[in-house]
């Protein structure tokens, strides 16, 4: 495991904000069904005129958009699974590279909204039995329950604004885990440069640590192959004077052995002549 993931975040905190708004958004849901479809015709206005609560059914994408086709609703379950996976994978090793917390609180809102919609998508066409009419399976065909009505806003807008200008619009009515999702994608964008650069000063940090990690290492290792060469010396000495000993007693014994014939020599040379 590298130094990064040793000193990054726990993701746990962050996966336990997912599972707060899911469990949110799939209460508002079901509560939705179970109560205000049957006992209050689907609608509670909030703020009269402009906000209500209203019951809908979207077989497509966020904000009532629809993927068209036989296989349109398959393939948009089948990506939402994959974006879930993707999304929980990429959180986790964010926060192993302890990369900024408000980019994986935004992640996290994200991926809670994404998981909430997938199990509308995933199971509702059996839990709920809102599977559209022809369906070839309940399974990954469920409907998403919408709700969240700003009807004060549907209206013709003026000729100027761009893309809406001209023409009547009525506000797309969305969901719990679509603001989630909405309000994580927009704080990213807003917060990017602070969010990045903070990833950015956590590489150059985690690359200069390395760098000394290496220094230290380089050190030590010089330091090991110094004391190597002073005991590797030290034994060659040891030998050298062994041998420099040796060769002195053997110099001093052959002197004590010579000395002795040569004093006899000397003192009866007429035992010279006479041999």
């Amino acid at each position: 495991m590298s130094d990064i993931a040793l000193k990054g975040k726990s993701p746990y905190k962050f996966l336990f904000l997912t599972l707060i708004l899911i469990l949110l958004d799939q209460a508002i849901k079901l509560w939705m069904y179970y109560d205000v479809l049957p006992n209050h015709y689907g609608e509670i206005d909030l703020i009269p005129d402009f906000f209500k609560l209203h019951y809908v059914e979207n077989k497509g994408m966020a904000f009532g958009m629809e993927l068209g086709g036989e296989y349109g609703k398959l393939i948009l379950t089948t990506f939402r699974l994959g974006a879930m996976v993707g999304i929980c994978w990429y959180l986790v090793h964010l926060a192993q590279r302890n990369a900024h917390s408000g980019l994986l609180w935004s992640i996290a809102a994200v991926l809670g909204g994404a998981i909430g919609n997938v199990i509308d998508s995933t199971f509702y066409g059996v839990w709920l039995g809102n599977a559209p009419i022809g369906a070839s399976t309940p399974w990954f065909h469920g409907q998403v329950i919408d709700m969240f009505y700003a009807y004060g806003l549907d209206g013709q807008y003026p000729d100027w604004l761009p893309f809406i200008g001209g023409d009547f619009n009525t506000t797309p009515i969305f969901n719990f885990a679509d603001a989630c999702i909405f309000c994580g994608v927009v704080s990213i964008l807003i917060f990017q440069q602070r969010f990045f650069e903070f990833d950015h000063a956590q590489k150059q940090t985690s690359e200069e640590e390395n760098i000394n990690t290496e220094t230290s290492t380089n050190e030590e290792i010089s330091s090991e192959t110094l004391e190597d060469t002073l005991e590797t010396e030290e034994k060659l000495n040891e030998e050298v004077n062994e041998e420099v000993t040796e060769i002195v007693q053997e110099d001093q014994q052959f002197r004590l052995t010579e000395e002795p014939s040569k004093d006899i020599s000397e003192e009866n040379p007429d035992l010279e002549t006479k041999n």
